[in-house]
C-alpha cells in the first residue's frame, strides 16, 4: 500500500517535466529554424566554388544560413584552377566546390574527403537572333567563337566535346572561367560560346543550342571541406547541407543533374 502514493508521486513529477518540455518545444525558434533544435554552427564561413555554382551556391548559402543563424556564409566564384591556385598559395576558405575532378585533385590532402555533388553538360550559347547563323558544333569555326581556356573546367569539356566531333576552332578568346564566355556572347562580341547548360537557365539574352554528343561529356562536381578552414565544423555542416536532400533539390532547381 505504501507503493501507490510514491507511485502517484511520481507520475505527477513526470508530467510536470513533460509539461515543461512542452513549454520549451513551444517556445520561440530563431528565425529560418523552422522549428529545428538551435544550431551550435556559428561564425564566418568561407566558400570557394566554381564560377558555374555562383547562382546555386548564393541560394545555398542563404538557406543554411537560415537553418544557421549564426553563421554568416561568403561565396568566392572563379575558375575552378583560379581557385585552386589561390587555395595553394594560402588564400583563407573552409570549402572548396570543383566544375570537375581534375582540379580538386589538384588540392590532394588539403581537400577533407571530397564528394560528389553535381554534374553538368555543355550547350552552344549565341546572341538573341543567333546572328552567326549557329546550328551545330561545326559552325563554331567558322564564327567568332569565344571558349573557356583549357587549363579550367569548362575548357577542358569543351576540347574534349570539339575533338570527339572532329571540329577545329580557333577561338576569339580564351576566358578564364565560363562567366566570361556567356558575358562576351550575350553582349554580341561574339557570335557563339560553349558554356554549362545550368549557365543560361533563366536567361533572355542568349539562345541556346543543345549539340549533339553533349550528353557523352559530362563534369562531376566535388566539394570539400578543406583541411586548414578556420571553420571547420561549419565547413563540414555546410558540405552536408550540399548533399542533403534540400541541397540537392536547390541544385536541380538551377539546371543541374545527379553527381
Amino acid at each position: 500500500m505504501t507503493r501507490t502514493p510514491r507511485r502517484a508521486i511520481a507520475i505527477a513529477l513526470a508530467a510536470a517535466a513533460l509539461a515543461l518540455t512542452g513549454c520549451a518545444a513551444d517556445s520561440p525558434t530563431p528565425a529560418g529554424g523552422g522549428g529545428a533544435p538551435e544550431s551550435s554552427v556559428s561564425g564566418e564561413l568561407t566558400i570557394y566554388a566554381a564560377a558555374s555554382l555562383s547562382g546555386a551556391f548564393d541560394e545555398i548559402g542563404d538557406a543554411f544560413e537560415q537553418k544557421n543563424p549564426d553563421v554568416k556564409v561568403s561565396g568566392v566564384y572563379d575558375g575552378s584552377s583560379t581557385l585552386v591556385t589561390q587555395l595553394l598559395e594560402g588564400a583563407p576558405a573552409d570549402v572548396f566546390a570543383s566544375a570537375d575532378e581534375a582540379t580538386m585533385d589538384k588540392l590532394e590532402d588539403a581537400a577533407v574527403d571530397p564528394a560528389l555533388f553535381a554534374s553538368n553538360t555543355l550547350v552552344i550559347a549565341v546572341p538573341v537572333g543567333n546572328p552567326g547563323g549557329v546550328d551545330t558544333l561545326d559552325d563554331l569555326a567558322d564564327v567568332t567563337t569565344v571558349l573557356c581556356a583549357p587549363e579550367v573546367p569548362c575548357g577542358a569539356a569543351s576540347a574534349a566535346l570539339l575533338s570527339s566531333a572532329g571540329v577545329d576552332v580557333d577561338a576569339a578568346s580564351l576566358e578564364q572561367n565560363v562567366t566570361a564566355v556567356l558575358t562576351k556572347v550575350a553582349a554580341g562580341e561574339a557570335d557563339a560560346g560553349l558554356v554549362y547548360a545550368t549557365d543560361v537557365v533563366g536567361r533572355d539574352d542568349v539562345e541556346v543550342i543543345v549539340p549533339d554528343g553533349a550528353d557523352e561529356v559530362v563534369n562531376h562536381y566535388p566539394i570539400a571541406a578543406l583541411s586548414e578552414a578556420s571553420n571547420a565544423a561549419g565547413a563540414e555542416a555546410f558540405v552536408a547541407f550540399v548533399l542533403s536532400d534540400e541541397g540537392q533539390r536547390i541544385l536541380a532547381d538551377h539546371g543541374f543533374g545527379a553527381p
